[in-house]
């Protein structure tokens, strides 16, 4: 097997979120999501689609202007510890500084999944995912953990995930994406706007 061969063989299909609401207007977070994406072209991680891009409120509620979302699907051969040290590079050349849980930020992208993975261990997932919300505004993980432990809670996620992967199942709960968007609040559900364009 040739190193091309090799390198197609180990590729990793990868979920990514990607959230901007510092800009000026909305069209330029978009602007700024868009230079994300061409930094992880430049970085091995090949983009095979991306959702349309969404308007949605400040979470929490109130902190801060309107964020655009979007997802992309990926691949990469990129272990996962390599590419969240990607993601992180790409924030800090775009500009974001790690001040304040939930703060406004100029760009945030999340690893929602790693081909299916579960990391560090699924006991470690499920004490992040059940957290109580008051204690997730000052605790975050030091470690990966694997699913992205808030995917199944934010309709900002879960929307343009389905955009790129209709036949999406959480890798612990084995929910499919349209079972956990019918539990999402149908009116956080109406105030995700796709963006025109």
């Amino acid at each position: 097997m040739d190193q091309v061969e090799n390198i197609r063989a180990n590729q990793k299909t990868v979920y990514l979120a990607f959230g901007s609401n510092q800009a000026d207007h909305l069209k330029d977070s978009v602007v700024i999501i868009q230079s994300s994406y061409a930094l992880l072209t430049a970085n091995s991680v090949d983009i095979i689609t991306f959702s349309p891009f969404f308007q949605t409120p400040a979470f929490p509620a109130g902190n801060g202007p309107d964020y655009v979302n979007s997802v992309v699907c990926a691949q990469t051969s990129l272990n996962q510890y390599d590419l969240l040290a990607v993601l992180h590079e790409i924030e800090a050349t775009l500009g974001r500084e790690r001040k304040q849980r939930w703060g406004a930020r100029v760009i945030d992208i999340d690893l929602l999944d790693y081909q299916g993975c579960i990391l560090p261990t699924l006991e470690m997932y499920r004490y992040w995912r059940d957290m109580p919300s008051e204690l997730q505004k000052t605790t975050w993980p030091g470690d990966l953990i694997l699913p992205h432990p808030r995917i199944q809670d934010r309709g900002f996620v879960l929307v343009p995930l389905k955009a790129v992967a209709p036949d999406w199942v959480h890798p612990v709960t084995h929910e499919s994406i349209d079972v956990l968007i019918e539990q999402i609040d149908p009116n956080e559900l109406k105030e995700i706007v796709q963006i025109p364009g």
